[in-house]
Parts: structure tokens; sequence; C-alpha cells
């Protein structure tokens, strides 16, 4: 039986790979914390904000499987290192950006970047690590992500009160300097000659279907979802996405490996760790607003109380490897769903009046649920491949994840703002401004301050507190579903110690296609 020599460099490599993750966790929060002051500074609504989040993750997503097999083919450090120039190269354009069409353009060129640099950093690790020690390395470099999430929103929102809004672009340049860096000096190189060669026509359906998609998320509330432009974009993105899946399966080497799909550790491994992703890219998408704009807090007190939530996800970051040792993956994955399903119902009993300390209970039990569920799936998920697939297969895996991130911020942030929009009452107000408050609860302060409307400012934040509890309803009862089916579904993970190596599963595997 074929056995993983250890690289007697494979710590110091995940030095550098958790430097390259910092790089993008931090990314991450810094903007969610800077967009109430960007949608002030640059007129831009709830649909431009989505599309500054979005443009990112659409991008990431459609370019992540295609980045896996470059990655394989010409070399992980290499393209790691490529993915971080892309990234810091972003970052400048969006430093420098004048107005919200520029940040969209600069956010989907750091997409391309991050769509290199993270599933090369995930499909190292089955290279490097044998089963006994690649749940500790999934999990250190799932902490170093999370690490970002705190620091991100706490530095972006020192910046913010002292510099301008592309001070949180700025900042990424020497936080990717630093993961170019480590990558030169301490990552080995590593590749798989005979992996697929890079579908242009694939790559192409990817990214237009699922870029078809989120715009007609986010443009059906403003428009309606019966809207022939809305609806024909829906159709568009369903052929796109059919198209793909077709040609996909009739290509003799497959970028889209859908036989990955039929092992049944990797599905629903990656349908659980896309669904945690749904909830919680939706959730830190309204969460800024509520704090800054409602709650009245400046972005670095915004920053600070994220910190509940960031801190739960450290903790259950640490406690998912022994509560997997001790009940196995699937207990922990189903538990942690639950506790999110708790949270976020607990959280839609938000009002105006609730005091911080029951927002940051329901924020730290958020952490701590999306922390236990998330590192056992993506851990088994990545167990579940074959090694001369890792990167093909961890692109498909982070690939659905971004897909549920992103269709969490188009669909849960498209709902907010239709039931804001909805419950703000802008009677008496005249008709241009009443459009210019139904655009975000920022726009509708900025009306309130403008024309000395006490009664708008109750509204917003009545009506901005009421779409957030309905989003949160919505968070909880996915999560409670997805709970319901990670118990029934995934599989009885052995326990570490009985864990059989890479190559034993990818045998499974075969077996399980004959």
């Amino acid at each position: 039986m074929e056995t993983i020599t250890p690289d007697p460099r494979r710590w110091w490599a995940l030095a550098a790979l958790v430097a390259s993750m910092l790089t993008l966790g931090f990314d991450l929060t810094i903007l969610n914390v800077a967009l109430p002051t960007m949608a002030a500074d640059l007129d831009a609504g709830t649909g431009a904000q989505q599309w500054m989040a979005d443009a990112y993750v659409v991008v990431f997503a459609a370019l992540m499987l295609p980045a896996g097999l470059l990655g394989d083919r010409f070399g992980r450090r290499r393209m790691l290192i490529t993915g971080l120039a892309i990234f810091l190269a972003g970052s400048l354009v969006g430093a420098l950006a004048g107005d919200v069409n520029a940040v969209i353009a600069a956010r989907a060129v750091m997409g391309v970047g991050g769509a290199l640099v993270t599933p090369l950093a995930l499909s190292v690790l089955p290279t490097l690590f044998a089963p006994d020690e690649r749940t500790k390395a999934v999990g250190i470099v799932s902490a170093a992500s999370a690490l970002g999430l705190p620091l991100g929103p706490i530095i972006g929102g020192w910046l913010l009160n002292h510099f301008w809004w592309g001070s949180v672009f700025l900042v990424n340049v020497p936080m990717a300097a630093i993961g170019i860096a480590a990558c030169v000096f301490l990552l080995p190189e590593t590749r798989d000659p005979s992996s697929p060669k890079v579908d242009a026509l694939s790559a192409v359906l990817t990214a237009g279907g699922l870029g078809a998609l989120v715009y007609a998320i986010i443009e059906a509330p403003t428009r309606g979802w019966g809207n022939p432009l809305v609806l024909g974009i829906l159709t568009a993105s369903v052929l796109l996405i059919a198209a793909l899946v077709l040609r996909e399966r009739r290509v003799p080497r497959p970028m889209l490996d859908m036989t990955l799909l039929t092992h049944r550790g990797f599905l629903f491994n990656t349908v659980a760790a896309t669904l945690v992703n749904f909830i919680l890219s939706g959730l830190l998408f309204v969460l800024p607003p509520f704090l800054q704009a409602v709650l009245g807090h400046d972005a670095l007190g915004t920053g600070v109380r994220l910190l509940p939530m960031m801190g739960g996800l450290l903790v259950a970051s640490r406690l998912a490897p022994k509560v997997v040792a001790r009940f196995g993956a699937r207990a922990s994955v189903s538990a942690g769903l639950v506790v999110l399903a708790f949270a976020g119902l607990l959280g839609s009993r938000t009002t105006v009046d609730s005091a911080y300390g029951f927002v940051a209970l329901w924020l730290s039990l958020t952490g701590f649920g999306f922390g236990l569920s998330l590192i056992p799936a993506m851990n088994g998920g990545l167990s579940a491949l074959p090694r001369d697939r890792a990167g093909s297969g961890s692109g498909l895996l982070m690939t659905m994840r971004q897909v549920g991130g992103a269709i969490g911020i188009a669909l849960l942030g498209s709902l907010l703002a239709g039931t804001f929009r909805d419950r703000l009452d802008v009677t008496g107000l005249p008709a241009p401004a009443a459009d210019t408050a139904g655009e975000s609860v920022v726009a509708a302060h900025m009306v309130a301050q403008h024309t000395g409307s006490t009664d708008l400012l109750a509204s917003a934040n009545s009506a901005y507190v009421h779409g957030m509890g309905v989003v949160l309803l919505v968070c909880g009862t996915a999560a409670l579903v997805a709970a319901l089916l990670a118990a029934a579904f995934l599989p009885g993970t052995p326990r570490p110690a009985e864990t059989s190596t890479a190559p034993d599963l990818a045998a499974e595997e075969a077996d399980a296609r004959q």
C-alpha cells in the first residue's frame, strides 16, 4: 500500500499557507465593515453594495476549478505566488478607485487572485500530510483564515476612522507581499502533470452561469421576479449551467469531475460546507449596517463588536478536532449546524431596543456553530479525494462553497433589501427622496439627516432590524435543514486513528464507480 512520506519541511510549508489564507481572511471582513462608509461616500445602494461584495465571490467561484488544475499541472507554489501577486495588484486598483464601477472591477481582479490561492492552499495539504496529521493541518489553515476575520474589522475600523476608505484595500499590499515571500522561501513545489487541461469553454460557461444567476437574484427585488429581464437572465443561467454539466459529462478528462460527486463522503461534506458558507456570507453582509447605521457605532466600534462571532469560531476551530476524535465527524458537523440554527433563530428575536449583550450572545454562538461544522466537513471532503486529483477536487469543493457564499450574499441581501423597502415609511417625502431612502438604511439615514425627519430615522432603523430578523430566521431554518441532512446522509466517518489513507479512499471510489 502506498503511503505518504512526510516532507521534513511540511510544517514550515504550512506557515506559508497560513500567511496566504490570513491575507484572504483579512480582506473578507474588512470590506464588510467598510461597506456602510463606502455606500455613503460613493452613493451606492444595496444592489451596488452587493456587487462590491459579490464581484469578488463570483469571479472567485468561477475560476476556482481551472485554478486548481493550473496548479496541478504547472506547479502549486508557482500558481499560489501568481495568485497573491494578482490579489496585490487588485488591491492597489481598489485603493485608487474613484467610483463604484472601479471598486467592482478591482474586487473582480482580487477574485482572480483569490481563486488561485484558496484551492491550491488546500490541495497542497493532502500531498504534505498523512491522514493522522491532516486534520490538525486543516484546522490550522482554517484557524488562520478565521484569525483574519477579527483582525479585518478592527484594523479596518481604525483605518476608516483615520484615513479614507481606500486604505482598507491598501493594507492588503504588505499582507500579500508577506504571503508571497513565505511561499517563495518555505513552500516546496508540487504538481500533477497528468491532470486534465484547463477547458476554456467550461470556464466561460461556469463564469457566465454563476454571473447570470447572481445578477438576477440581486436585480429581482428592484425589478420584480416576474420582470422579463430577470426571467430571461435566470433562464440563461440555467441553460449555461446545464450546458456546463452536459459538456463535463462527455469529455474524456473533465475539468468539473462529476465522478467525485458519486463519492458519498465528498458529496455530503461539500453540501454541508456549502450551506454553512451560504449562511455565514449572508450574515456578514447584513450585520455591519446594523451595528454601524442602526446602533450608531463607528467603523472601529463595529469591528470590535463582531469579535464575539470570531471568538466563537476560534474556540470551535480548536475544539473541532477533539470532538471528531471522540464522536466522529458526522456528529461534529450535525451538532455545529444545530448550534448555528439556534443562533439564527435566537438572533431573529433582535429588536431596535435589544442590548448589545444579547447580540453578542447569538454572535458568539454563530461563530461556534460555524467552526464546529465547517472544519470537519472540509477535512472530510479533502480526505475523500484521491491524491492525484487533489487540486481539481479541492477546487470543486471550494467552488461549491463560494457559490454558496455568492448566493448567500445575493439572495439574503436581496431579501433584506425587499423587506426593508416594503417596511420603510416614506410618507410625506418627495418621490426622488423616497426612492433614495429605499435603497439602503445608510441612504435612509442620509435623507433623514438632510430633511430633519426623526420619523424617517426611526422607520429606517425599525425596517432594517425587521429585515435582518427575517434573514436570520431564514439562516436558522437553512441550518436546521442542513443539520438533518448531515445527520441522515453523512457517512459514519471513522475516527482519525482508524482513518484509511488517501490511496485507500481512491480505491474505494474506484470500486464505487464499477
